[in-house]
């Protein structure tokens, strides 16, 4: 009987115990990493790295030097070396680590053994990458980082540098619109790409930008931003009146750079290879960032009216793609499909979309529209993304390089309040002030609790 209280006396703490890791476990991940998965995994790591080295095929025969040293000094088994390993260093996600391979190795053969070596230290995921020749990087993540969205606090923020969402690997994507001038994103009906687009104008609200949007569903999507939109066209008819002007506007910042720079005014726009950043500062026109939300909605055409408004406005949008980043002018294109049964241009317009973030959709066909020409094998993650998670996608560009990315939560009255504290940013472009979108009456109503709203991430 003693025996059985004292092991009821030693077992009922431990069962609390083990109760709050698993509990902080499944609703706090960092915090369990930080207070246990991190110690654990380190220890574990400190201890089977040069084993689990050798089982996983990344050690090399010693140097004949290494080899006389050893036999002189002690009677050991001369060991295959594995790479050397540098500090291990901890953060809220994971660890990082790196390793000078040793001569004969390439970081291919790291790369390969990832999975592998994950399991062995007991890790969510393990990625490598190159940070010189003979040496990477092995990024460690402890839980996973996109089921619940927490940003960095030191992410790379900048001029037209938005940190939009979260890679797998812990890391911000920054949409970034100097390194990839346009862009195209899809996504099925709550897949979060309204989501995704909201942060992109939020982040470029307090910047030194003009925000131009066309939104043909009658301004559902944009109307919430219009205290910090230049322009906005909420139908076809309004879309084909403010694609000519933007295009008028490119020319004309055209013609600024010939005349700063001596080029021959009569040289063609496509050889002029300057851009508006090589202009003095007080010369310089502000950046224009276009978004274009169901950009379908632009090809539809019922008659034969509407089919010569659309090639209209889909050649000025190629006219904007192919030319407009010298000029300082950016596309965001948003949809749910894009492809060639659009009708005419819209396979030549997909094309000059550098970077590519592909939501759930609803068919294999519009995974492979926005990745399939760029990464392929990210075709079959795109079309693995559950219901489930909203926010979720998969990131690509023309380098072919993908990742799997979330957008965190950002509230439509947070992000139109900070278009409105914004206000004031809305540059002076007199071209565009005919399609300036009236300021927003704000509205305070007592929300139905039988009407709830439906959130696009968690």
């Amino acid at each position: 009987m003693a025996d059985l209280t004292t092991i009821l006396e030693v077992g009922g703490p431990l069962a609390a115990l083990g109760g709050g890791a698993a509990y902080t476990r499944a609703k706090y991940p960092a915090l369990y990493w930080s207070a246990v998965g991190g110690p654990i995994s380190t220890a574990r790591l400190l201890s089977s790295y040069s084993s689990v080295m050798e089982a996983c095929g990344l050690t090399v025969a010693p140097s004949r030097l290494r080899v006389l040293a050893v036999k002189a000094t002690t009677r050991r088994e001369v060991r295959p070396v594995p790479p050397r390993r540098g500090i291990i260093r901890p953060t809220s996600t994971g660890l990082r680590l790196r390793l000078r391979l040793a001569p004969g190795q390439e970081p291919a053969d790291v790369a390969a053994s990832a999975e592998r070596l994950r399991h062995a230290w007991g890790v969510h995921a393990l990625y490598v990458t190159i940070v010189k020749p003979g040496v990477v990087e092995l990024r460690l993540v402890g839980y996973d980082v996109l089921r619940r969205v927490r940003m960095p606090r030191k992410a790379d923020s900048g001029f037209l540098k938005v940190p939009v969402a979260l890679r797998e690997d812990a890391t911000p994507f920054v949409r970034d619109y100097r390194a990839v001038p346009h862009q195209l994103t899809l996504g099925a009906t709550l897949s979060g790409k309204s989501m995704y687009l909201r942060h992109l104008i939020a982040g470029l609200a307090p910047q030194s930008v003009a925000l131009v949007g066309i939104d043909c569903k009658r301004g559902v999507e944009l109307a919430p931003f219009t205290a910090r939109l230049s322009a906005l066209a909420t139908d076809p008819d309004e879309a084909v009146e403010l694609l000519p002007v933007l295009v008028k506007e490119m020319e004309d910042r055209y013609d600024l750079i010939k005349a700063r720079q001596g080029i021959a005014p009569d040289t063609p726009d496509e050889e002029i290879t300057s851009d508006i950043w090589g202009l003095p500062e007080a010369e310089r026109p502000v950046p224009v960032v276009l978004f274009v939300d169901e950009v379908a909605e632009l090809f539809l055409t019922a008659t034969r009216k509407d089919e010569e408004r659309r090639d209209e406005m889909v050649t000025q949008l190629i006219r904007l793609a192919q030319l407009g980043r010298a000029a300082g002018i950016y596309l965001e294109v948003c949809g749910q499909r894009f492809g060639a049964e659009l009708g005419k241009g819209a396979t030549m317009l997909r094309a000059q979309l550098t970077g590519r973030v592909c939501h759930r959709v609803n068919d294999e066909a519009s995974a492979k529209m926005a990745l399939g020409d760029i990464a392929p094998e990210a075709v079959s993650a795109a079309c693995a993304i559950a219901p489930e998670l909203p926010g979720l996608a998969v990131a690509g560009d023309t380098s072919g390089g993908w990742s799997r990315i979330r957008t965190p939560y950002l509230s439509l009255g947070d992000a139109a309040e900070i278009c409105r504290e914004s206000a004031h940013l809305v540059p002076d472009l007199a071209a565009l002030k005919p399609f300036r979108p009236g300021a927003p009456v704000r509205l305070v109503a007592t929300p139905d609790p039988a009407v709830l709203p439906h959130p696009v991430t968690d």
